[in-house]
């Protein structure tokens, strides 16, 4: 078994168009700042969205997938302007959970998976109320860091 000096940690951030991505983000690269190890951004393409118009499903998916690429730029930019920190980015396609799930399994560096929560009146948002909630054998083999998404960057980084 090796040492856990042996690996560097790393901090997931699921990547989306909302403003919580942007928090997950910035706590997640000013503590690498401050810590070491490497920032995964995962991106995941939502191919049931497709499915259900058919002739242009290529179309669709081509037009998600340049959304993601601007999305994940604009973070990598975000990232960098924080320091010289080392990232990954990762696109998959399907069911969000599914595609978090699979990526804790397969990559055993992980270590922790940054979620910020939602201000609105809907609750912290679902990824957030699906993880948070489970016990056992079906709780991720990470832990889950949850910023709230009301934080500015002056608090998030006093607290990283």
């Amino acid at each position: 078994m090796s040492s856990p000096s042996a690996h560097k940690r790393k901090f997931l951030v699921v990547i989306d168009d909302t403003p919580e991505s942007d928090r997950a983000v910035t706590f997640a690269a000013n503590r690498v700042h401050h810590v070491g190890g490497s920032v995964v951004l995962l991106s995941v393409l939502q191919t049931q969205d497709f499915a259900q118009f058919l002739g242009v499903e290529e179309v669709m998916r081509a037009e998600a997938r340049d959304e993601i690429e601007r999305l994940l730029d604009a973070r990598l930019a975000r990232i960098a302007s924080i320091g010289d920190i080392r990232t990954e980015t990762v696109i998959r396609e399907g069911d969000m959970r599914e595609a978090i799930e699979r990526l804790v399994t397969e990559d055993p560096e992980i270590g922790i998976l940054v979620l910020a929560a939602s201000s609105g009146k809907d609750g912290p948002g679902q990824l957030i109320t699906d993880f948070a909630a489970r016990s056992g054998g079906a709780a991720l083999p990470v832990i889950v860091t949850i910023i709230p998404g009301t934080m500015t960057d002056a608090q998030i980084i006093a607290a990283t």
